[in-house]
């Protein structure tokens, strides 16, 4: 069985944009590094279609990936070394910045051909340069950020969103396929993360406007529980009303994409608006609620929890514990 076949690749810069490997017979060896609330699912799910997993994170990986045949790397150096394509899957742009050129990091076990492809939710100018980095050792880079939550990451539906060469992105969409659903070439590199702020900047703004229309009926005395049913019929309807309206209603606000989280992804957003010179104003609203979620020590909680924030301003929760 092969694994991942090498083609012989002509023209003088193919090593900048091209990989050297096909996925073929679903036996790729992806590394992958970063194996928190997304990542553990999604190097499940990679297993589960038959690829060879060397993992490493700042914390024992999983034992369930061990005992089903991943290999735990001491580095992401070791990690690069040992796989054809590397994944990364991390909080902020800093982690991303060190696990690719830190002192064992990703850039030191590279060879040409291999493919880097970043599926953390951080900064589109910085992914621009490490981009140019890791295409200078002959090495396709691809932004491939999801939406989906922890939900998404453990069905397999995860919407990604990719910037970088095309070759390099049909090379990996079967990898994609393992964790996705909907599946998208933006653009080049950086085009991803930018649709992946973008992205959050609707999420953020449906959230907040949830919060507030069950708050309201809330406090006007309207079961919020069956205010949330009756709008699921009409045109407000949308995923926000229907996943995090009943968390807000039910108050589980168990983490499947944290507050801060949220909140960095929208100082993206607002920092981008200010280097691009546009305005922001919902956006800037939303990113205060999360930080006066921060300021009261709840921002490891769901960012549906948001509405805690809004709570807070007008003395009244939406519904009881």
């Amino acid at each position: 069985m092969n694994r991942l076949n090498q083609t012989n690749r002509a023209g003088k810069d193919a090593s900048l944009h091209r990989s050297i490997f096909t996925v073929e017979n679903n036996m790729a060896k992806v590394g992958f590094i970063g194996l928190g609330i997304m990542g553990a699912p999604m190097a499940a799910n990679l297993q589960k279609g038959g690829h060879k997993l060397y993992l490493h994170d700042i914390r024992n990986p999983p034992a369930e990936l061990n005992e089903r045949g991943a290999t735990i790397c001491t580095s992401a150096e070791a990690v690069a070394n040992r796989s054809e394509i590397v994944i990364v899957m991390v909080p902020d742009t800093p982690q991303v910045e060190e696990v690719l050129f830190g002192e064992k990091g990703v850039a030191k076990g590279l060879a040409a051909g291999k493919i880097v492809v970043d599926m953390s939710s951080i900064s589109p100018i910085a992914t621009k340069n490490f981009a140019k980095k890791i295409n200078a050792l002959g090495c396709p880079y691809l932004d491939a950020p999801v939406s989906g939550g922890e939900v998404g990451a453990k069905a397999a539906s995860l919407t990604i969103m990719v910037g970088g060469p095309e070759e390099a992105f049909n090379t990996v969409k079967p990898l994609f396929e393992l964790m996705g659903k909907n599946i998208t070439l933006v653009g080049g590199n950086g085009d991803g993360q930018t649709t992946k702020v973008a992205n959050q900047i609707i999420v953020a703004l449906n959230i907040q406007a949830v919060a507030e229309a069950l708050l309201f009926a809330s406090k006007a005395g309207a079961d919020p529980a069956r205010v949330r049913e009756a709008l699921m019929g009409g045109f407000a309807a949308s995923r926000i009303l229907e996943v995090h309206g009943e968390r807000m209603v039910k108050r589980t606000f168990n983490p499947g994409f944290r507050i801060e989280l949220h909140q960095k992804d929208l100082n993206l957003a607002l920092q981008g608006a200010k280097s691009l010179g546009v305005s922001l104003p919902n956006t800037a609203a939303a990113q205060e609620l999360m930080n006066a979620c921060a300021a009261n020590g709840i921002s490891g909680l769901d960012h549906s929890a948001l509405c805690r924030a809004i709570e807070m301003m007008s003395n009244h929760q939406i519904a009881e514990a």
